[in-house]
């Protein structure tokens, strides 16, 4: 016809790449830091997604002593073990999981207010 090539746009999927199963998007597992609120200014704060081979008990008891807080490990059937604390300690449980080499600063997603 002529010496022009008609070229028709196709659709993009700017999420094909985070979809492929090659990738490793979405692949990382994090550890959620979440603080709940109880009643008047009371607080909970919980960890959940700790790798499975570490001792939970010992890591609470380090917790309770560094922050001095009282805490307990909980049994969900869906989230596996969570650790519970008293008081709003996100920051701190961060920088504890941090500088310990329990959890990469990367890793780390911290939920709430």
């Amino acid at each position: 016809m002529s010496e022009f090539d008609v070229q028709t746009p196709t659709a993009y999927d700017p999420f094909a790449d985070a979809n492929a199963e090659n990738s490793g998007a979405g692949t990382k597992e994090y550890v959620h830091v979440r603080v709940q609120q109880r009643n008047g200014r009371k607080s909970l704060t919980t960890v959940q997604g700790l790798k499975k081979e570490y001792s939970y008990s010992k890591i609470l008891k380090d917790l309770k002593k560094e922050f001095c807080c009282n805490g307990t490990v909980v049994q969900d059937p869906e989230l596996g073990q969570v650790i519970q604390l008293q008081g709003d300690q996100r920051k701190n449980v961060s920088t504890f999981l941090a500088q310990a080499g329990i959890a990469k600063k990367e890793q780390i997603k911290i939920h709430g207010f």
